[in-house]
């Protein structure tokens, strides 16, 4: 991809500046509007990725923009020492929209799982007196970067070079129920997390039957399950979480991502079983529930209280993955996926892919060496979807 002087300045100022911690393409993002940004050239391209799934609203929405703007300009922080208007609106609308019991604002989506497990180990503590403790999670799975959520993530790649690690996880094979017995005969259990569509993993929607079943073995033998729906979440799947097409209700739901519209925010959503379980000293962060991420936060959950809006997601991602398999493509093996959260699997090179597509005026992301994943803002429009499908299949 040939280089212009203003991106090159960019790159040698990140090589000098950061670790080297991102393999970035060398595109410089300058703004946006509605689900096309453009570079500091002045090169539009149309966004299949939203910032990796958090800019749910894509981007200059006019809601969004005013709330910030208002909110920057009155309050930014107080802390959670004190109340704040915002944070107490944005718990209120969650709570109500999910039906659960109680509200939790973090920061971000492994913070979210941490916090997750923590209440789930406090729970089989107070209940178990200490015998319980171990968290099980799917092989292929990722729930976050820091230590714990590390190891709750299941591939072992992530895990090289951290040792020594924090103890107490255990993996099992997605879709194998009878594998999964076996593993709840380990009497130290205590908690179960898993996500609706593994996004990392490849973008595969988990089984009904398997977590239909997985869930009811759980609530049997009391072991407190934590769906992630980090990336699956906030209206991405055409529901507002992406079990709500299962027959279950999960003990506690973590979240991230989408849910402010690009201001870092993360949340953790419990019933009435475990919305107790942590008191003032067990938890905490200092920036969670943040009045400028909340005042966004509000914004992105009126949205999402609109029926018509999450059928439009769910709209939309039928189309878009029932046009690329009319293409009748050798390159494809698969296409597969929920509402605008879409995995193509194929027999090349998915980063090669991406960069191609990059240099023809279209972001798509990967997932693992042969998936290209879409992740489009929620708001993206048909004449949008169809510019970034025509580049999308040149590209294939």
């Amino acid at each position: 991809m040939e280089l212009t002087q203003n991106v090159k300045n960019i790159q040698e100022k990140w090589d000098a500046n950061f670790m080297k911690t991102y393999a970035q393409i060398p595109v410089v993002i300058d703004k946006g509007e509605g689900a096309t940004v453009t570079d500091i050239d002045g090169k539009e391209y149309v966004d299949f990725t939203s910032g990796i799934g958090v800019s749910s609203l894509g981007y200059g929405h006019p809601g969004l923009v005013k709330a910030i703007q208002y909110q920057a300009a009155k309050l930014l922080h107080s802390s959670n020492i004190f109340f704040n208007q915002p944070h107490v609106e944005a718990g209120e609308k969650l709570v109500k929209l999910s039906g659960y019991d109680k509200v939790f604002f973090c920061n971000s989506g492994t913070e979210a799982n941490e916090g997750a497990m923590k209440i789930a180990r406090k729970y089989s503590d107070l209940k178990y007196e200490g015998d319980r403790g171990t968290v099980l999670s799917l092989n292929k799975s990722f729930h976050g970067r820091t230590m714990a959520s590390l190891m709750a993530t299941g591939k072992e790649a992530y895990h090289k070079y951290f040792y020594p690690l924090p103890t107490g996880y255990k993996y099992v094979e997605k879709n194998d129920i009878e594998a999964f017995k076996e593993a709840l005969k380990d009497e130290t259990i205590c908690a179960f997390i898993f996500e609706a569509v593994q996004g990392e993993g490849g973008v595969y929607p988990i089984d009904k039957e398997f977590i239909e079943e997985a869930v009811k073995l759980c609530q049997e033998k009391d072991i407190v399950v934590i769906c992630d729906e980090v990336q699956a979440g906030m209206g991405r799947t055409g529901h507002l979480f992406g079990f709500q097409e299962f027959d279950i209700k999960p003990d506690l739901i973590t979240m991230a991502k989408g849910l402010a519209g690009g201001i870092p925010v993360g949340a953790i959503l419990a019933n009435e079983k475990v919305s107790d379980v942590l008191v003032p000293g067990d938890h905490g962060t200092t920036f969670g529930g943040n009045a400028l991420a909340m005042a966004a936060a509000n914004v992105v959950l009126d949205e999402l209280a609109k029926p018509e809006f999450l059928e439009d997601v769910a709209k939309k991602g039928n189309y878009i993955m029932d046009t690329v398999k009319s293409w009748g493509l050798d390159e494809i093996v698969e296409v597969r996926g929920k509402g605008l959260m879409i995995g193509i699997e194929i027999k090349g090179s998915a980063a090669e892919v991406e960069k191609i597509a990059a240099q023809k005026g279209l972001l798509i992301l990967t997932a693992g060496e042969h998936v290209v994943r879409l992740l489009p803002p929620l708001v993206i429009s048909m004449d949008e979807i169809n510019k970034g499908l025509e580049i999308l299949k040149e590209c294939l």
